[in-house]
């Protein structure tokens, strides 16, 4: 059975500095009370890659407001005039990444492949400084794999070996966010006996799933 830890035990594990992809759509899906667990703390300094900065205050927001951090890898800030204000300002950088390169990117590196091949961003200033590879007569731009030191991710249920299933729409990024981190830490909604949850129902295998975050914590 995976050890599971309180928000507030895993949260110490995350140093300053560390670089945490993280899961969920506008919200959906996000792992809140890990997220809320890292702003008590007082983390400073990560880098943090997610489809969005969240809403303002709330989840990748509360650490956007909370000053924990230093640089975002994202495709969407238009929903937290924080994180805009932050990036104008010059205390956040930020890198725009188009949504679907960016989710192929952290695929890639979670896959061990060496990089994603694509159109999107020819002749923009996407383009600069990265290379550009000419397939049958058409040009892609070479992007590189991204990994991170953890993976934050929230599911609907785990079971005691750490096998987790995603609900509807927070079935996002988070299966593919949970393959390219060193080490994944998954907030379940509830810890079920192994073997209640179908082996199809399996999103995110327990075999890379180094802790689950108790409930209600």
């Amino acid at each position: 059975m995976r050890k599971v830890l309180r928000p507030e035990e895993a949260a110490e594990m995350i140093p300053d500095g560390a670089s945490l992809l993280i899961g969920g759509f506008m919200g959906v899906g996000g792992p809140m009370r890990m997220m809320n667990a890292l702003v008590a703390r007082g983390a400073r300094d990560l880098t943090i890659i997610a489809n969005d900065s969240g809403h303002k205050g709330i989840g990748i927001g509360a650490l956007v407001a909370a000053g924990a951090v230093r640089k975002m890898i994202t495709s969407h800030i238009g929903l937290n005039p924080e994180t805009q204000a932050k990036m104008i300002a010059g205390e956040i950088e930020v890198e725009l990444v188009p949504q679907g390169t960016l989710i192929e990117r952290i695929r890639a590196g979670g896959f061990g492949l060496g990089g994603v091949l694509t159109p999107t961003g020819l002749g923009t200033e996407v383009e600069n400084g990265k290379q550009v590879i000419e397939v049958d007569g058409k040009r892609f731009l070479l992007e590189k794999p991204i990994k991170a030191d953890f993976a934050l991710v929230r599911a609907w249920r785990a079971d005691y070996i750490g096998n987790l299933s995603y609900a509807f729409t927070a079935r996002n990024f988070n299966p593919t966010i949970a393959m390219a981190g060193k080490v994944v830490i998954a907030e379940p909604e509830s810890i079920v006996p192994t073997g209640a949850i179908a082996p199809d129902d399996v999103h995110t295998p327990g075999a890379i799933v180094d802790h689950l975050l108790t409930r209600g914590a």
